[in-house]
């Protein structure tokens, strides 16, 4: 069965099938014509010919540092979801976190005809900077506001800023447990939301208890905390992390130190994750919308496929602060 087979019993021109399979303008009756053959002989084009003809491959690069995440799952399940909906295939590129494997993977997708890439970055290193300024295929940044990139981003600051200031109501003196600060948007700006924060509530800044971690893991926040502890200087009431994982992490530490939450320490941090629904107490947290995140990146880089020029696009997601009983 070939796309001439079907246009001979649809009574239609071979041209119009192509355009059928193309998404090409074509009138409602002679597509439905054409879905009803297609259907009856479940024929599927060869996509690899069509590339070839088209220069198109149907197939989106989608470059994260991990899967084994709450937050990235939700953010692939949006992604997968939008890219179904657009008629592409997703082709999945994992770093483990290594700037360098970003480049090679922009690289490689190039390579492949892939007709965009969806990159949840970390830092921006000049190498990578580099390759995506050199990368003839549209690039949708993730999670980092990077200058001169489209991107669709988190509002880590005020995101942490509000969260702060919430936690300031009941605790005057807090600790932060920070990510590792070469991650522009969960390392930095969450930290100086917490800083900002204070200062607006009249405190010093500089008086912060803090200790950034060495990764986002539950062993980072527990470690984190137990070095917060140790140091009988600090007269800790509240505690806010980066992460909800940190907390976590940081929650197992202090009971095994006997301490109460939130009677003798408050906490909380930023994800809305599943454990923090199911730990005791319950953790109080700002939900960052990870799913519509990832429908909105492919709704932006399709639109840019589309194009032959398109201009560099910012995105800032909003956010909710959800309270619960770890405050």
């Amino acid at each position: 069965m070939t796309i001439k087979d079907i246009a001979k019993e649809a009574g239609v021109s071979s041209a119009a099938v192509s355009r059928y399979f193309n998404g090409g303008s074509l009138g409602k009756d002679k597509q439905e014509i054409i879905r009803k053959v297609v259907e009856k002989y479940g024929y599927t084009p060869n996509q690899t010919a069509h590339s070839m003809r088209t220069g198109k491959s149907g197939q989106i690069g989608v470059i994260v540092p991990k899967i084994h995440s709450d937050s990235l799952s939700q953010v692939m399940h949006g992604i997968a979801g939008e890219l179904q909906v657009n008629d592409y295939t997703l082709i999945l590129g994992i770093t483990e976190g290594d700037p360098e494997c970003e480049v090679n993977y922009i690289k490689t997708m190039q390579l492949n005809r892939m007709e965009g890439i969806i990159l949840m970055g970390t830092c921006m290193t000049p190498h990578l900077k580099n390759t995506i300024a050199q990368c003839d295929i549209p690039i949708v940044v993730m999670g980092q506001a990077f200058k001169g990139v489209s991107c669709i981003y988190y509002d880590d600051f005020n995101a942490m800023k509000d969260l702060a200031t919430l936690m300031l109501k009941k605790r005057k003196n807090l600790a932060y447990i920070g990510a590792p600060e070469s991650d522009p948007a969960v390392g930095i700006e969450r930290k100086k939301g917490v800083l900002k924060a204070i200062a607006n509530d009249g405190g010093n800044p500089d008086d912060l208890s803090y200790v950034i971690s060495e990764g986002f893991e539950v062993s980072d926040g527990y470690n984190a905390m137990n070095k917060l502890l140790k140091n009988k200087k600090n007269k800790i009431d509240g505690v806010l992390c980066a992460t909800d994982t940190m907390a976590i992490g940081a929650m197992q530490a202090m009971k095994e130190h006997n301490i109460k939450i939130p009677k003798d320490i408050s906490i909380a941090a930023i994800g809305n994750s599943l454990a923090g629904k199911v730990v005791t107490p319950e953790l109080t947290t700002v939900r960052l919308y990870f799913e519509e995140c990832g429908k909105t990146a492919v709704q932006l880089l399709t639109s840019m496929i589309r194009s032959d020029d398109y201009p560099i696009s910012q995105t800032k997601m909003g956010y909710e602060i959800i309270e619960r009983r770890s405050i």
